[in-house]
């Protein structure tokens, strides 16, 4: 049975191997009908696209011409129904006044007829032919007839009046319920708006809490963001701590209990050195600054002195780098020492020369027509008149009589500086603080 397994499991592994073979085979040429396959879908993808947009637009259009023309249908159906209810009504009308016109004209006739002075009523009396007779018959049932048709056309009036009245009852009923179940259900909005209401309130709960949990985030982080300074100040004054010969500053014997500050004292750590290599890196950098006294008001050029590499003191000292770059600060001149009083006249100078300097040319430029040449010179009135224009904006700016002078020297243009000023930023404090 081992042996059959065995051979078993050989022949899966060799056609296993085979089938990989093949596929390792193939496999430059499906690589190639890749590529080929998808630069073909590449250059076609452009044409189907505009011809998909076109099916698109062709669709759309047929769309909104159909609701175009359903809309033309509606709107011809109400307007039918419009101008017949008008005619109708104008129909109405012109009847009524046809029927009381023709009820007029019949009372005036029969009033004329039965006057007694009238000579109708002689003639009849006199005509006893049976044709007068027979005709005074067949005006009378015409008459009669006429009499009907009006009162038979208003009761069908009235009918057809209530009929419409009681289709519109009918189809305000209809309407109504059909609104109220299909277009506007009371009863599923009031479903809907509870589900609303149920879900913005779950809402609301779940960013409550959500906030709740933020703030107390925040406090625990205020918290610990305290906790570890409070730890760092203690690491830090840890040479305030208390000693068996001396009391510390948390430590009065004048006090009963000592300051919880001297218990977080006792648990800290002090903060250990810094190692010598990082201090020496540190005072080459910052001692490239200070050392830059190189100018001629300043002191004399000398070569650096390397770092002494000693302990820190304990205590409450400034590190030697700072108190160095202090000491040794290059001399920051006053502004009436830095800039000189005519800055502006030589800026105005320095522009001058630049723009001298980038001037291909002396010359003027002169356009090419001479026809400015025939024309006149019109001199300007401030030059041509005898009375000279003033040269205040010109050459001074602020009128200068010495005769009006109170003392023999001029108005000084330059404010004197500041003391007070000057040594701003380069004095010590009692607290060891820079002023």
């Amino acid at each position: 049975m081992e042996t059959d397994s065995n051979n078993l499991d050989e022949l899966l592994e060799s056609e296993i191997m085979a089938t990989l073979a093949k596929l390792l085979a193939r496999l430059p040429f499906l690589e190639s009908q890749y590529y080929f396959r998808n630069r073909a879908i590449d250059s076609f993808r452009k044409f189907e696209n505009d011809a998909a947009v076109k099916i698109q637009s062709w669709f759309r259009g047929c769309q909104v011409r159909a609701y175009i023309r359903h809309l033309n249908r509606v709107v011809t159906i109400i307007q039918k129904w419009w101008r017949s209810f008008l005619g109708r009504k104008y129909y109405q009308l012109i009847v009524e006044a046809a029927y009381y016109t023709m009820k007029m004209n019949l009372y005036n006739e029969m009033a004329v007829r039965f006057l007694p002075d009238s000579p109708y009523l002689k003639t009849t009396t006199t005509a006893t032919t049976g044709r007068e007779r027979k005709n005074e018959y067949q005006s009378r049932q015409i008459f009669k007839m006429k009499i009907k048709q009006i009162v038979k056309y208003q009761r069908n009036q009235k009918a057809h009046k209530s009929h419409e009245v009681h289709v519109v009852l009918i189809q305000r009923h209809w309407r109504g319920f059909r609104i109220r179940k299909y277009c506007f259900n009371y009863y599923y909005l009031k479903e809907y708006l509870r589900a609303v209401s149920e879900t913005n309130d779950a809402i609301r709960e779940a960013l409550e809490e959500f906030a709740e949990m933020k703030e107390r985030e925040e406090r625990k982080a205020l918290l610990e963001r305290e906790e570890a300074q409070k730890d760092y100040q203690a690491r830090k004054m840890h040479y305030l701590l208390s000693t068996k010969q001396i009391s510390g500053v948390y430590n009065s014997p004048f006090r009963e209990h000592p300051d919880p500050w001297e218990l977080r004292l006792q648990k800290a750590k002090p903060l250990a050195h810094q190692k010598a290599t990082a201090d020496k890196g540190k005072t080459s950098r910052s001692l490239s600054g200070w050392l830059e006294c190189t100018s001629a008001r300043s002191f004399p050029q000398s070569a650096s002195l390397p770092p002494i590499d000693r302990k820190r003191c304990q205590g409450p000292f400034r590190d030697i780098n700072e108190v160095l770059e202090q000491r040794y600060k290059p001399l920051e001149p006053t502004l009436r020492v830095a800039e000189p009083i005519n800055h502006l006249h030589l800026a105005r100078e320095a522009y001058k020369q630049e723009e001298h300097m980038r001037n291909l040319q002396d010359k003027m430029f002169l356009p090419f027509s001479s026809y400015h040449k025939k024309e006149k010179y019109i001199p300007m009135i401030h030059s041509s008149s005898v009375y000279n224009s003033d040269s205040y904006g010109q050459k001074h700016f602020r009128s200068q009589d010495p005769k009006k002078w109170i003392s023999v020297k001029d108005f000084q243009t330059v404010l004197p500086s500041f003391e007070l000023f000057s040594k701003y930023g380069k004095l010590y404090s009692k607290a060891g603080e820079i002023v």
